[in-house]
């Protein structure tokens, strides 16, 4: 196996603490030490994989966390419309009918919402796969850096 050189297409400019900048470099490290620094390698690159995805996890955070605030808002406006709406017709049907009778009609329409409602979230519940996907993926990780015989693709 030919290890590229720095006149190859594969050499990016970056070069790794400590490895080996030529082909004489690398001829003359042992097979040790060149695990070493492949290992070395893979350990940085690792962590910094995850120092990005902790930054971009608390920059989606702060958004999720705005919108989150937002729909908390447009949630109570809502209440406080359905609330207002309940006691107009409440006080309509107070006009026609006893005032008792027409608050037990109100409060009935509102059980039929919220039955309607919980059923519909019920459903939606039932069919969060939650994180299977990413607990399949990350099971899969040990496997990919397995060896594996030449020609055979998983």
């Amino acid at each position: 196996m030919s290890m590229p050189t720095q006149g190859s297409g594969l050499d990016s400019g970056y070069t790794a603490p400590g490895a080996p900048h030529t082909a004489d470099e690398v001829r003359g490290n042992s097979i040790g030490e060149l695990m070493r620094q492949v290992t070395t390698d893979l350990s940085t690159l690792m962590r910094q994989e995850v120092e990005l995805a902790k930054a971009e996890i608390r920059q989606e955070g702060k958004k999720a966390g705005k919108a989150a605030g937002l729909f908390g808002g447009a949630g109570f406006g809502g209440y406080m419309v359905a609330l207002f709406v309940s006691i107009a017709i409440w006080q309509f049907l107070d006009n026609v009918m006893d005032s008792g009778l027409a608050a037990l009609i109100v409060a009935v329409i509102w059980a039929v919402v919220a039955a309607v409602l919980y059923s519909m979230g019920k459903k939606n519940a039932e069919r969060i796969r939650g994180l299977k996907q990413t607990n399949d993926s990350v099971q899969r990780i040990p496997d990919a850096l397995k060896p594996h015989p030449e020609g055979v693709n998983r």
